[in-house]
């Protein structure tokens, strides 16, 4: 209760009363205090789910009228994370923002994905993205792709090849990331889907790509990532080497499922149409 009252910026005593009031509101008792602290009763337990369903449902309910907002006012906010800045999607912002004259683009910096779309996405309209998080709630449209790499430091025994199957990497320590990542995502980029488990990874909880970067660089773990991503990393001791029977990692544009506003459905089609082209240089 006192941790939660600090949270809350309230007095101990006033959110004591605040649960006594709510309880008293529903007509039955939602905590059980004891000597060792405040426990959900089973009543409060279903409470809680309900509520915490009902309070997201109000945040995107807000958010996504921020959006119509913004879009009424010629402003898109768009996301992205360290490792994939908007010029990684070719032209597809330099062709919105010419078929869009009026339109202001504000770039938010994202954090890792975790399995909350819209805290993960914050106020960002659109959300540019290696992968596409796992987390119910997001619409997405391919973009690009770039082949998928591993990355180590220099001083690595596999650092002088050529290039790898996924298969003599599998067994590489990978780095240690938050525990609120999601799961399928950070997966993905330690070849979980090829090992058929997780991959083993060190004792870190890297909060940004620059950290996971820096654990690459001390010697310590290995990861992947898309090749056009690992090119500013070279003057850290990093070397990259293709994988030569690994999937291309695919960019995503994603958006909040049903929450589309005209200038991110323009934005979109575009993406839609730059995914065909680069399908078709691919394919040429």
């Amino acid at each position: 209760m006192t941790r939660a009252a600090r949270r809350l910026q309230l007095a101990q005593p006033a959110l004591s009363q605040a649960i006594a009031r709510l309880e008293s509101q529903v007509g039955v008792r939602l905590l059980e205090r004891g000597p060792r602290g405040v426990t959900a009763t089973p009543a409060g337990e279903a409470f809680l789910e309900k509520a915490e369903a009902t309070l997201a449902a109000v945040d995107e309910a807000s958010a996504t009228a921020r959006s119509w907002a913004r879009d009424q006012k010629g402003r898109l906010h768009a996301g992205f994370m360290a490792m994939t800045p908007p010029m990684m999607a070719g032209d597809l912002f330099s062709r919105f923002q010419a078929a869009h004259p009026e339109t202001s683009i504000e770039w938010r910096q994202l954090g890792y994905p975790s399995l909350d779309a819209r805290a993960w996405l914050g106020d960002s309209d659109v959300a540019l993205i290696w992968f596409a998080p796992s987390a119910p709630g997001l619409t997405g449209q391919t973009i690009r792709t770039s082949p998928l790499v591993a990355v180590m430091a220099e001083t690595h025994p596999l650092a002088e090849r050529s290039e790898l199957r996924v298969a003599e990497v599998l067994d590489e320590p990978f780095p240690g990331i938050v525990d609120w990542a999601d799961p399928v995502w950070l997966g993905y980029w330690g070849l979980d889907a090829y090992r058929g488990a997780p991959a083993r990874r060190t004792d870190d909880a890297a909060v940004t790509p620059e950290e996971v970067a820096s654990i690459v660089a001390s010697g310590r773990a290995i990861t992947t990532v898309p090749a056009i991503v690992a090119v500013p990393f070279a003057h850290l001791g990093i070397r990259a080497i293709p994988l030569t029977d690994a999937e291309a990692a695919v960019l995503e544009l994603v958006w909040p499922e049903g929450a589309a506003t005209p200038l991110v459905a323009a934005l979109a089609e575009l993406a839609r149409v730059a995914s065909e082209h680069d399908a078709q240089n691919t394919a040429d």
